[in-house]
């Protein structure tokens, strides 16, 4: 387990419109793509962006503060399949999620005649989006959605299992029996009467971001705060399928909304208060071997302090020894991870970073 005490700098990869993600496909690949608000992927090929986008949804997205293109995925098959999953919100401020597939032409293109849509869910309001795609460790994919805004949950939906809104929900994104994708009969109410099978997690008010330790299979989620509290939950793995983690009868440890209950509801392993900070943007437990310091603890950060920061990655337990880690990325909007464990800070001012060793 690293102490957290730095030993690292910031290695920029390039300066982008807005990046909002970054990641890499699976398998040998070297390419990295950045995810850009207004809707673009460009393709970072041998560390040099092209200037053709792979991807380009310039047009069709709404690009509000909490809006935009929020997140790529491939599928853990891309290489034979050359599938590809997106998270947007169109131009009326809904979310959309979309598989492409790569062009068989031309391989640093997405083919936009491939597209076809998984999910579509209409946003109340244009904040609390969520945003991440991600494909979890059983071959799955995860969809963060926020509680659909304004603000203090007004409908209670971070409650309420007949919404997909506040929610983590898991897929599998190939289509069947005429719908456009499966639900997986593992998802924990599938069978209950009144709840949405595509639930896997609830109680969440906007998981910006979250993640899979790639070691130990933790998942991790950056829950994004009201008033008073931002969150960070850590569970152990398997211990999100059917967890509630509180909003909106909880902001972090606090009763929130006295008309509800959440009972059973997992508490966070940190919270910090709104003190300078405003939104906090979830990280990844570091298993970059390069990085000692950091090996074994989750990194965050916030998007309005920007000043990373670590704590030992003990799924359920309450953090301690959170530190900073002496960088700053500011207006940090994401991070992102590639094959080997490396990890990447995005600044909604243009730069993409990757952590390095300071030697």
């Amino acid at each position: 387990m690293g102490d957290g005490r730095g030993g690292m700098r910031l290695a920029e990869l390039g300066a982008f419109e807005a990046p909002l993600y970054v990641i890499q496909p699976p398998g040998e690949s070297r390419d990295l793509y950045v995810v850009e608000k207004g809707g673009r992927v460009v393709l970072v090929d041998e560390g040099a962006p092209l200037e053709e986008p792979f991807l380009d949804l310039t047009g069709e997205v709404s690009t509000g503060f909490e809006q935009g293109l929020l997140s790529l995925a491939f599928a853990p098959d891309y290489r034979r399949s050359g599938r590809l999953y997106v998270n947007f919100t169109d131009t009326e401020g809904d979310t959309r999620v979309q598989e492409f597939r790569r062009d068989p032409a031309d391989p640093a293109r997405a083919d936009p005649a491939t597209r076809r849509e998984l999910l579509r869910i209409e946003q109340p309001a244009d904040n609390h989006n969520g945003g991440l795609l991600l494909f979890g460790p059983d071959g799955l994919l995860y969809v963060g959605t926020g509680d659909g805004g304004p603000g203090g949950d007004p409908m209670r939906r971070g409650q309420d299992l007949s919404t997909l809104l506040g929610k983590i929900l898991r897929i599998d994104p190939r289509p069947a029996d005429g719908r456009p994708c499966r639900i997986p009969r593992s998802n924990p109410f599938v069978d209950e009467a009144g709840a949405r099978g595509e639930i896997y997690s609830y109680g969440l008010r906007n998981p910006w971001r979250f993640s899979f330790d790639r070691v130990g299979r933790a998942l991790s989620i950056g829950d994004v705060g009201q008033d008073s509290l931002e969150e960070i939950d850590l569970v152990a793995r398997g211990d999100g399928r059917g967890a509630n983690f509180g909003w909106s009868a909880f902001e972090g440890t606090e009763p929130f909304n006295a008309d509800q209950d959440a009972p059973g509801h997992i508490p966070p392993v940190l919270t910090y208060p709104l003190d300078g900070a405003c939104s906090v943007t979830g990280g990844y437990v570091v298993r970059d071997e390069s990085l000692r310091s950091l090996y074994g603890r989750y990194l965050y950060g916030d998007f309005c302090l920007g000043e990373l920061r670590s704590f030992p990655a003990r799924p359920g337990q309450e953090a301690t020894d959170d530190r900073p880690l002496g960088v700053t990325v500011p207006q940090l909007s994401s991070f992102g991870e590639d094959n080997r464990g490396r990890i990447y800070a995005t600044s909604l001012d243009g730069p993409v970073y990757r952590l390095a060793p300071d030697n």
